[in-house]
């Protein structure tokens, strides 16, 4: 349970992947611990939730854009990759065009070929033979789908966290006007004006 000033508990559980699930308020008073408690320290409280989601958001927002971009990336290649193995076990030439520079384009022709170089990242290249570089790219891609796939769940419960935190705010914010409109109230029947 996460616990902040005053002993003010704004989550309840770790939810999917460690994140914090938002506690939900059902009764405002008795979460804050009575009619006459100052609301400032849970406001500030679930501010920082907000503030700690909204960070995880862009976080998780960051992988999934990542990986959106890889995922494109590596079927290209590995489309490639299936195209070469195709024209060496046709024992035919591939004729392609490629771009050296902003329009500046050449072609070239490529003799069958037994591997290909991949790069792994991080500076590093290895050779492959097309059999085996092909298993790579496929490994490759179903893990970043899965990993997509994760983020996205992720996401969409951060985007549930933020809203249940929010309704929360709103509920404690209103709750306090509500209890100022009816002190005031008694007050005015305590102490009627003079006519």
């Amino acid at each position: 349970m996460s616990q902040h000033s005053s002993n003010i508990v704004t989550t309840t559980q770790l939810g999917p992947r460690g994140i914090p699930e938002a506690l939900f308020i059902e009764n405002v008073e008795q979460y804050l611990g009575g009619p006459d408690v100052d609301i400032e320290p849970a406001l500030q409280a679930w501010q920082q939730m907000i503030g700690k989601y909204q960070f995880m958001e862009k976080s998780t927002l960051q992988k999934q854009l990542g990986f959106e971009e890889k995922i494109p990336e590596l079927e290209r290649t590995l489309e490639a990759v299936e195209l070469l193995q195709m024209k060496k076990e046709a024992s035919e030439t591939l004729e392609t065009h490629f771009e050296l520079a902003d329009t500046v384009y050449t072609s070239a022709v490529v003799e069958p070929v037994e591997e290909v170089y991949l790069w792994l990242g991080a500076n590093t290249m290895l050779a492959y033979p097309l059999s085996e570089a092909q298993e790579l790219l496929k490994n490759k891609i179903e893990s970043a789908k899965l990993k997509l796939q994760e983020v996205s769940e992720e996401q969409a419960f951060l985007r549930n966290q933020i809203t249940t935190t929010q309704v929360n705010i709103a509920r404690v914010f209103n709750w306090d006007v509500k209890r100022r409109k009816e002190r005031r109230a008694k007050e005015s029947e305590n102490h009627p004006k003079p006519t």
